[in-house]
């Protein structure tokens, strides 16, 4: 890059750092249900699958409902905005779930939480692409994952430091006279709303969406955080590009616009992405951790520090996968997580089939953990936060993150009765079944986008899928 397009480094990390709070919350939210587990399930009394699948997944409902107004929000307020509603959504629920005193009243907390994650997650990846450098954005949007990660693991490690050891055969009536039953499970959710509140302060120091400014027909502003992102003229060129990537648009785009030819195959790709990101499995083994490691032979105790074991694998091979997104492409990696875990998800569910528990299992569930720590995990939210062209990202990116927590929910609450129903060697199997499709998909579908600016992916992107359009309309009159 010439001088003449010099980057304001210090500042870009500053900007994408405090996004990327959002994610850390989002992790935290998103696993602290697991350690809590046993204890807020002692003291609501939760003795059916049915209702402990309730429980796990009814935040999930607030991620649909989060992800579902994102793109209608972000296209009209920002993506700022949003995200300061996720925030006091996040500092809420911590607070509100930690003072639950009945189980309807715990499950609208979670619910408030899930709507807070569902923003972030839409519009976190979002805001930092359309904030990053084109040859820095898949490591900047990857710190997104990286700080899921660090959320994950700092909920596993408060949940662990919180617990006080439990007896190995303690029955569930045991458990609701502990203090663990009565008091623990409440500060493990209650300390959420410490980091919630400061990301809500840090995101009143950070700027709007270059991109949306120039959406919003306020090009003036535009080019002000441009500047401030880069030179004088980084700032003129970058805008140039986005202005014409938006053409005669306005700031308001209707739905529709998601369904014309050249924006479809784009937007069922994000679709299909972000399913296989949740149908992969690796969640089921965040939020019912405990229940696996059970049946592996660990007691509660040895379950949390397990659990904690999963945490670090995940931070580890996260903080690998960080140079890697832009240096081998988001391609190849999504190919080798989806191989990776079919082959992963074969040997766990032999394991189970034969009775081989303890250690091998753990071991290749930290395996597990680490090729989808680098490859599944990022390389999707990094696709999804690029692939949609800049006039329909908001909503292109809500309908993509809708479908991956409708995609969750299912998994979550689906899995204790799967599990009931094929044991934990057929669950696996299944899930060997769906990341060998997924494979399959990314092998004929899926680009490598690296290296380009949002504005010149889209075009290489439209044309290729009008391109399509036109050979198979050839292909169709020639028969």
């Amino acid at each position: 890059m010439s001088d003449s397009q010099a980057l304001n480094m210090p500042y870009v990390w500053m900007i994408c750092l405090v996004a990327a709070c959002g994610g850390l919350l989002f992790g935290y939210d998103w696993v602290v249900i697991g350690g809590a587990k046993p204890f807020y399930e002692a003291y609501f009394g939760i003795t059916d699958a049915a209702m402990s699948g309730w429980a796990m997944s009814s935040a999930l409902l607030g991620c649909v409902l989060g992800a579902a107004v994102s793109g209608s929000l972000s296209d009209r307020f920002g993506r700022r905005l949003p995200l300061i509603i996720a925030a006091v959504l996040f500092t809420a629920s911590g607070i509100g779930t930690a003072l639950a005193f009945n189980f309807d009243s715990f499950v609208f907390w979670r619910i408030a939480g899930g709507v807070g994650i569902g923003l972030a997650s839409a519009l976190a990846p979002v805001y930092i692409a359309e904030i990053s450098p084109a040859e820095k954005r898949g490591r900047f949007v990857a710190v997104n994952q990286l700080t899921i990660v660090l959320g994950v693991l700092a909920a596993q490690l408060i949940n662990l430091m919180i617990a006080e050891p439990v007896a190995s055969a303690a029955a569930q009536a045991d458990i609701l006279q502990s203090w663990n039953g009565q008091t623990g499970w409440r500060y493990m959710f209650g300390a959420e709303a410490i980091p919630a509140a400061v990301f809500l302060v840090l995101m009143f120091v950070v700027p709007e969406s270059p991109r949306w400014l120039a959406k919003a027909n306020r090009y003036a502003q535009a080019e002000k955080v441009l500047g401030r992102i880069g030179s004088a003229g980084y700032a003129r060129s970058t805008l140039a590009d986005i202005r014409r990537s938006l053409g005669s648009e306005s700031q308001k785009v209707p739905f529709s616009a998601l369904w014309e030819p050249r924006v479809r195959p784009i937007v069922l790709m994000g679709i299909v992405l972000a399913v296989f990101q949740q149908w992969c499995g690796i969640n089921v083994i965040f939020n019912y951790a405990q229940e696996i490691f059970a049946s592996a032979g660990f007691d509660i105790n040895d379950t949390l520090k397990s659990i904690v074991a999963t945490g670090l694998i995940n931070l580890i091979f996260t903080l690998l996968a960080l140079p890697l997104v832009d240096k081998i492409g988001r391609r190849r990696l999504m190919q080798l997580g989806s191989a990776g875990l079919t082959v992963i998800y074969i040997l766990i569910g032999l394991a189970y089939t034969f009775g081989v528990m303890g250690l091998p299992v753990l071991l290749l569930v930290l395996v597990a953990i680490a090729i989808y720590a680098m490859t599944l995990a990022p390389v999707t939210w990094v696709l999804l936060s690029e692939i949609f062209p800049n006039r329909v990202r908001g909503n292109a990116m809500a309908v993509g993150t809708l479908a991956l927590w409708i995609a969750c929910f299912f998994l979550t609450y689906t899995f204790p009765l799967m599990n009931a129903a094929l044991g934990a060697a057929g669950s696996f199997f299944i899930y060997a079944v769906i990341c060998l499709a997924g494979w399959i998909f990314i092998q004929c579908k899926v680009p490598e986008t690296r290296g380009v600016t949002l504005e010149v992916l889209e075009q290489r992107l439209s044309r290729t899928a009008a391109e399509r359009k036109t050979d198979d309309a050839a292909v169709s009159q020639s028969r």
